[in-house]
């Protein structure tokens, strides 16, 4: 399995204001330079966390954004479910795109599907709270405070 960027980024964003105090600002140019992320790949990421109800943003000067949930209420199965387009491990996955002449008869389907969900089931086992267990050393590197 490979997460795409977007994704990869919507956890970030999430650790990096889960790091943070729960109502401390940061900007998106903060987040993208911290990171060395685009700026613009990171907006769109930052507003999709917002229509989910994770983020909250707060407009005009002295502006941002910050943590809407607390990091132990969002789920990280969950979270990859909805930021991920889908989750085609093989062509057959996909009813409308399957052109795979071994589908009626194929069982390595199952053993992925099978995979999947245990892929799942570990992810969802988790949340942004346990990835900022170490707030400390997330800190240091984050925002320059010392250990």
């Amino acid at each position: 399995m490979r997460l795409t960027l977007y994704t990869d980024f919507s956890l970030r964003v999430l650790i990096y204001l889960g790091a943070k105090d729960q109502n401390e600002l940061s900007t998106i140019q903060e987040i993208s330079d911290k990171y060395r992320i685009s700026k613009n790949h990171l907006t769109k990421v930052v507003h999709e966390l917002g229509k989910m109800g994770l983020i909250e943003t707060v407009r005009g000067r002295g502006g941002g954004i910050r943590m809407k949930l607390r990091p132990e209420e969002i789920n990280v199965g969950q979270l990859v479910r909805k930021t991920e387009d889908d989750f085609y491990l093989v062509e057959c996955f996909s009813a409308d795109g399957n052109r795979c002449i071994l589908s009626p008869v194929c069982r390595l389907k199952g053993a992925l599907q099978e995979a999947l969900l245990a892929y799942f089931a570990v992810l969802d086992k988790y949340t942004i709270a346990d990835f900022i267990v170490n707030k400390d050393e997330l800190a240091a590197i984050l925002f320059g405070k010392p250990l």
